[in-house]
């Protein structure tokens, strides 16, 4: 196998932001990330504390979502929800920009609302991925093109003090012409795009739509370190599975992951 169990798992954010997700649901979630050895859970504000307790002696950080799914909370108000989850124990933030803002062209909002959280995370030595949310970005917007709205995302991004830029919420559903709703999450050219526009200091997270190991090894193929993810004992009893058998990484049915930009 190109990587180690031990690699793979460590990029997994073990996602637990269903709207009806139970207190039971929570703790069966930090249970199996903690069996499962993955990098963090990913969970709503009001759980991060007793996920602290549930986690407590693991190796499994805590990561708290803020301003989630939409970004629409005011600056005072993301900064504030950052604050109270890093005093309950949250390790990392996943903050999500104000999509408006960014596609009016109010860049200097969208970069003091980034830098305010991750200013207050950073004084709680927890860490900060800021969620672009894609989906909503196909058209690009404020005289850019997608590629280069997502470009200049990233380098704000940077400059406010993120750790990680972040394709997806997970949540970012757009409505279709026969009126369902649905979303692509991360795609193959929206990580390498991501990738290529942050300097080394800045890691890429994936999110939404990586559903099998075989998405999960492309994502760390093409740079990104974390991956928010679902279906997280799927993938990693697949890994033990080929891992047994001898199987090389990528079955010859392999999903990847979606072309768009």
């Amino acid at each position: 196998m190109k990587y180690s169990y031990e690699e793979l798992a460590g990029m997994i954010d073990h996602s637990l932001l269903h709207p009806t997700m139970t207190d039971a649901e929570l703790e069966a979630g930090c249970k199996l990330a903690a069996d499962y050895q993955v990098a963090s859970v990913c969970i709503k504000p009001y759980a991060v504390k007793r996920a602290a307790e549930l986690l407590q002696g693991t190796n499994v950080k805590v990561g708290a979502v803020i301003g989630f799914p939409h970004g629409n909370s005011c600056t005072e108000s993301k900064r504030y929800e950052t604050e109270l989850a890093c005093r309950d124990g949250a390790d990392e933030i996943d903050m999500v920009i104000n999509i408006g803002k960014s596609l009016s062209g109010d860049w200097n909002y969208v970069e003091q609302d980034v830098k305010a959280v991750c200013d207050e995370a950073h004084t709680h030595n927890a860490k900060v991925k800021v969620i672009f949310e894609n989906d909503y970005l196909s058209e690009g917007g404020a005289g850019l093109s997608s590629d280069e709205f997502k470009q200049k995302l990233c380098e704000i991004c940077e400059r406010a003090g993120a750790d990680w830029v972040k394709t997806s919420s997970g949540y970012g559903f757009v409505k279709g012409s026969d009126g369902t709703y649905s979303y692509q999450g991360a795609t193959e050219h929206d990580l390498t795009l991501m990738r290529a526009s942050c300097s080394r200091k800045v890691q890429v997270k994936a999110a939404g739509g990586v559903r099998d190991l075989d998405g999960l090894i492309k994502v760390r193929d093409l740079g990104a370190t974390r991956c928010g993810a679902t279906a997280t004992a799927a993938m990693l009893d697949e890994y033990r599975r080929r891992e047994a058998e001898g199987s090389s990484d990528q079955s010859d049915d392999a999903s990847a992951l979606g072309k768009g930009g």
